[in-house]
């Protein structure tokens, strides 16, 4: 499974995209990397009639040097927009490899993110560059969730985001509008199944699940909640952000606890020393037997807390994490 950042910031108008760059920058200068990606979003952000001014606009943005981590990426429109292929063509031959992903929104079934997989690769290539850039694509209509395990599978495929309003739109008022706020989402059993589906589908194929948004931005309470309950009781390890407010509390609320990160620690600095046998372990007053398979537990906690900048022992980075540091 990617190390993705667990926060991605979505910006559309240019104000907004500016000072998202320039936070990221900020806040990654003393992790030495993106603690979260920016997402430049030409769907929603584009002015009715100004989308190749728009797309143009984000290109340069990605281009150039206020992306300091390389951690920025586009969410395009449709397949089945007019705008789709020239947003590809303006990204690809302005932005080239700077560009972190492509998010392509509204996927109508697997033989729609077929074909966004395959125009994206077509576009790299035009451009002159290898198809490498990876796919994130938002799960919001009832045939994508259908095919939602045959997507996640798709190679190119590198994350799947959950499209809350879009999905609770598309039931014609079955679904009440409670769905769609920061608790009522949680409650409501279509919009569960949803999240399940999704969250499954990409541990299955070693893709990352990316929650959706809370809408009540100035409620960080909420938020928290929110965040904590996606990553614990549905198993997502992303989340959207829409408000620059959101981004700490999403980092705080996916980072694991303190005590979690320590035993991760002593655990793996142990296996490393053992050549990765099975040791003992004293945690809690209590002798504990580990082998590789709560190696590999402990392994995603303590690269979550790594990527959501919690402190770690100089050891440890060195042992684990040297060839990230800059």
């Amino acid at each position: 499974m990617p190390d993705l950042p667990v926060c991605d910031h979505y910006a559309g108008v240019e104000a907004r995209m500016r000072k998202s760059l320039e936070l990221q920058a900020e806040m990654g200068e003393a992790a030495g990397r993106a603690l979260f990606d920016v997402t430049l979003d030409a769907e929603d952000g584009a002015p009715v009639g100004g989308e190749q001014e728009h797309i143009a606009l984000i290109a340069e943005l990605v281009a150039g040097r206020s992306n300091r981590w390389n951690r920025v990426g586009a969410r395009v429109h449709g397949v089945g927009h007019p705008a789709f292929e020239g947003d590809l063509q303006t990204l690809f031959s302005r932005a080239g490899e700077r560009l972190a992903y492509v998010m392509v929104p509204k996927v109508a079934d697997l033989g729609e993110a077929r074909r966004a997989c395959d125009c994206i690769e077509a576009a790299q290539r035009a451009a002159g560059l290898s198809p490498q850039v990876p796919v994130h694509l938002l799960i919001e209509t009832h045939g994508a969730l259908r095919d939602v395990q045959a997507i996640a599978a798709l190679p190119q495929v590198q994350s799947l985001s959950f499209g809350l309003m879009d999905f609770v739109s598309a039931h014609r008022a079955a679904v009440p509008a409670s769905a769609m706020t920061a608790r009522g989402q949680f409650e409501h059993p279509l919009v569960v199944r949803a999240k399940l589906e999704i969250a499954a589908a990409c541990h299955a194929a070693g893709k990352t699940p990316s929650h959706c948004v809370v809408t009540e931005f100035n409620d960080t309470q909420a938020l928290g909640q929110a965040v904590r309950r996606a990553a614990r009781e549905l198993g997502y390890t992303r989340m959207w952000s829409i408000h620059p407010a959101q981004i700490r509390p999403i980092l705080e609320a996916f980072a694991p606890d303190e005590a979690d990160v320590q035993d991760a620690c002593e655990i793996l600095l142990a296996a490393r020393a053992a050549g990765w046998a099975p040791i003992r372990h004293r945690t809690g007053g209590r002798d504990t037997l580990h082998d590789r398979a709560s190696y590999r537990y402990y392994w995603h906690v303590l690269a979550r807390a790594h990527r959501t900048g919690r402190p770690l022992p100089q050891d440890v980075l060195e042992a684990f994490f040297q060839e990230n540091r800059s």
